[in-house]
């Protein structure tokens, strides 16, 4: 064989061993997600890019928020919310039944302006005194970290007084105001949206007596015209390679 003709043959054989390694064709895919769950697929959507060449658009809310969004027609590929809520979602024939694995949860926690002294959380005792003892104490009532938290109010007998004093707002970004601005000294929030938060920092977890968790699943939507690239988003999201990465921005498997 001439020179030429083995060279072209090299390329050819070059050509096909790269397409045979990579897919046929790359897909976008949508994914409408819990803010709790924001740091972790800010992290790891990237990799997943590169290991299968599909891409991630992510939109981020407070879970009920992204819910109502999907209610109301909001196209998706996969959605990220806590499991009742998916629960919901395939009663009403919008989320695949057969696959809502859990991708991670959160405790709660309490944020405080950076530098500030850290509340004493110690024990439920403790956590009480604090809470009394806050000026100002501000959270998303709506959010699946507010229904916990009152609900934790009402369990220690101090819904009245700490509600009296609250900040509520309406969106994790307002609340993450409230701290940095000094309107209020201690804001209620999974720790994965804590630790992000500039200007502000960790002040401490819920003891364990009293800690609730947010538990983020995956689903995938119905009417999704890329299920196949789908089901690979939600398995690299879980792969246990991946759970040091979650663990480090405060969520647990």
């Amino acid at each position: 064989m001439k020179r030429s003709a083995r060279f072209h043959l090299h390329v050819a054989l070059a050509g096909m061993c790269l397409l045979i390694g990579r897919p046929a064709y790359a897909d976008e895919i949508r994914v409408l997600s819990s803010v709790a769950l924001k740091s972790v697929v800010e992290a790891l959507a990237p990799e997943f890019a590169r290991a299968t060449t599909h891409t991630v658009t992510p939109v981020f809310g407070i879970a009920a928020a992204i819910k109502t969004k999907i209610e109301g027609g909001e196209p998706f590929d996969v959605a990220i919310l806590t499991p009742a809520m998916l629960d919901e979602l395939v009663q009403k024939g919008l989320v695949e039944p057969a696959q809502r694995p859990v991708i991670a949860r959160a405790g709660l926690g309490l944020m405080i302006r950076a530098g500030a002294p850290k509340p004493d959380v110690s024990s439920v005792d403790a956590f009480k005194r604090t809470l009394l003892d806050a000026r100002a104490i501000t959270y998303v009532p709506t959010g699946a970290s507010g229904v916990a938290f009152l609900a934790t109010l009402e369990k220690l007998g101090i819904s009245a007084a700490v509600t009296a004093k609250a900040r509520p707002a309406a969106t994790g970004d307002e609340v993450n105001a409230n701290i940095t601005s000094g309107a209020a000294d201690i804001a209620v929030l999974p720790v994965s949206e804590i630790l992000p938060v500039q200007g502000a920092e960790l002040g401490g977890v819920f003891p364990a007596p009293i800690q609730s968790y947010i538990v983020m699943a995956g689903g995938i939507g119905t009417r999704t015209t890329r299920a196949a690239a789908a089901k690979e988003f939600l398995a690299f999201m879980t792969a246990a390679k991946n759970t040091p990465v979650v663990r480090a921005k405060g969520m647990e498997r």
